[in-house]
């Protein structure tokens, strides 16, 4: 092989593993701190409203002090 049949085989090379590379699509957006605190207290939030509705979670002080009396 010449030396220019060498280059051309590289760049088509090149060229081909160009097309073949998979980058996975990317539809995340940039959340500012703002809205990532805001989200956070949210999250925060629903977990202390479903802790204090649901009869089944007893913190283990009230337990021992129930039956105890």
């Amino acid at each position: 092989m010449n030396r220019k049949q060498k280059i051309i085989k590289k760049t088509a090379k090149r060229a081909k593993a160009k097309l073949n590379k998979h980058t996975p699509p990317t539809i995340k957006k940039y959340v500012s701190k703002a809205e990532r605190a805001a989200n956070q207290a949210l999250l925060e939030k629903e977990a202390n409203d479903s802790q204090a509705n649901d009869p089944a979670v007893i913190p283990a002080d009230e337990t021992v002090a129930q039956t105890e009396k």
